[in-house]
């Protein structure tokens, strides 16, 4: 006579009626539906398999069907059903799908599962994990960042004044590769400060960066259009990442990193409750410890599969290279260009191209470097100086008649009044010695020594020769001998001209008496 498979649930039934009410087979029969030879042969198999009422709730549906009646016919000729776990960490690789899967499954198992059977099989595994893990993230696709709420603490060696500091989390949406570090506050510069070291530890960057909406990340809060703080987006930019805050009261948004800063509390800073560190660098060397530790741990959940083994195995390889210069914490502030082309940051002051006269800049400066941009565009970018020092000018921004002015000096300009003859070259001393700054005699030496392009060496020398005698020392008086000729006329012993012509119009000396 063929077996009659029961389902497990009026199976369930008969075994809890007979065992803890009593009743006769015939009674239970009755109640179910079922012959009372059903009754007795699901009896029988119930004590074959050593069931009773304590074991008979520690097996599910499944375990308790194959101990009643054995595997069935159908399953013992089919074929190993897939490993959900493997299907899960293979779907977080880029490109791979179910049907990919699916097929390649086959290949090994001809006898397989058809293909809405194995779907089915993994949705069913799936749905029984954490509600957290129903995310399924692409390898290298998302970094999730927080601080966590419990924090650790800092003595003072000195005074033993306990300080509590802040304990940075991220973890990579795919391995689940957790990064953690003690910082001193939330402050800005702590907070790139701490993105910079993940992802010098993760050996790459994310496609994006996900960060609850606090203030370091993120300058207007808000649940669709969160705008990212101007430091926070232009360290995206230096590594080529999205900012993608999470909105706020939606922790599922973020449910990789909320789950990692619980567990960096049970197996970090928990495991720290009995030890004290005198400064950040102990009491990181100790995280760094437990770290290496808390990613080498097996998850459970993921087929015993540890943080490191599934990082190096799908996610690694899917991180983008970082640059090779390390982001330098810049600090932005608006500026206007001044009269003189130049701007003003922490007493400084940093040329910007002429052009810009009274134009509204923006500035971004960090330890070593100042850099000014107009319309989104960068206009200058400067060593950076110290404070009270001066100004930092670049050549190139300055107006044609600027730079050709301060490319000279006073020796240079000396050098080439020598060029000319022993005259000029006293000329320009006399100029530059005469003037409270030398640079006020600049333009004017200038000009006397390009009047040489016009009249020629010898005529400069001889114009500067008669101004020096009547004690001229500037330009005009020069170029005002080298026009009307005076330069060729004749001098007496005196240094007087000896061939002025005669005419109404000269007064002659004893007009002055």
């Amino acid at each position: 006579m063929a077996t009659v498979r029961l389902d497990m649930k009026r199976t369930r039934e008969i075994l809890r009626l007979k065992w803890e009410r009593g009743l006769t087979h015939r009674q239970i029969a009755r109640s179910l539906s079922v012959s009372a030879g059903v009754v007795g042969s699901t009896m029988s198999r119930a004590k074959h398999a050593g069931l009773s009422p304590t074991t008979l709730d520690e097996v599910d549906d499944e375990q308790l069907e194959r101990r009643l009646y054995g595997v069935k016919a159908s399953e013992e000729k089919a074929s190993p059903p897939p490993a959900p776990t493997h299907i899960h960490n293979e779907l977080k690789r880029p490109g791979v799908t179910l049907e990919l899967l699916h097929i390649e499954y086959l290949a090994e198992n001809p006898n397989g599962l058809r293909y809405t059977a194995f779907c089915n099989r993994y949705r069913k595994w799936r749905e029984r994990q954490d509600p957290r893990m129903r995310q399924v993230h692409r390898a290298g696709e998302k970094l999730f960042v927080d601080y966590a709420g419990k924090k650790p603490r800092v003595v003072d060696r000195t005074t033993g004044e306990v300080t509590e500091v802040e304990l940075f989390v991220s973890a990579l949406g795919a391995s689940n590769k957790i990064y953690a570090e003690a910082t001193a506050t939330q402050q800005l510069e702590d907070w790139i400060g701490s993105h910079v070291r993940a992802f010098e530890f993760y050996g790459g960057a994310p496609e994006a960066l996900v960060p609850d909406q606090l203030k370091s990340a993120v300058t207007k809060s808000d649940a669709y259009e969160p705008l990212a703080n101007r430091t926070y987006a232009d360290l995206g930019r230096h590594y080529d990442c999205v900012i993608l805050p999470a909105r706020p009261a939606k922790p599922r948004d973020k449910a990789k990193v909320e789950v990692a800063v619980q567990i960096a509390e049970r197996w970090i800073l928990a495991r720290l409750r009995n030890e004290t560190f005198y400064s950040l660098g102990e009491l990181n060397q100790r995280i760094g410890e437990l770290l290496k530790d808390l990613n080498d741990r097996p998850m459970k959940k993921l087929g015993s599969v540890s943080r490191n083994e599934l990082f190096e195995r799908i996610e690694r390889a899917e991180l983008k290279p970082l640059p090779t210069e390390k982001y330098e914490l810049g600090h932005w502030k608006k500026a206007r260009v001044n009269i003189d082309y130049h701007i003003e940051y922490d007493k400084h002051y940093y040329s910007v191209p002429h052009r810009l006269l009274k134009e509204e800049v923006e500035v971004r400066a960090t330890k070593s470097l100042v850099e000014v941009f107009h319309g989104g565009k960068r206009v200058a970018s400067h060593q950076r100086g110290r404070p009270l020092a001066g100004h930092t000018t670049n050549p190139e921004h300055m107006p044609a008649s600027h730079r050709a002015h301060a490319g000279w000096s006073p020796s240079r300009l000396i050098a080439w009044g020598e060029k000319m003859g022993p005259h000029t070259q006293l000329m320009v001393e006399s100029i530059l010695k005469d003037r409270p700054h030398p640079e006020m005699g600049y333009r004017s030496c200038l000009g006397i020594l390009r009047l040489e392009k016009t009249y020629g060496a010898e005529r400069l020398e001889a114009a500067c020769e008669r101004a020096l005698l009547v004690n001229a020392r500037s330009y005009q008086p020069v170029t005002a001998m080298l026009k009307t000729g005076m330069d060729r006329q004749k001098q007496d012993d005196d240094g007087a001209a000896t061939d002025i012509p005669s005419h109404e119009n000269v007064r002659g000396s004893d007009y002055f008496h």
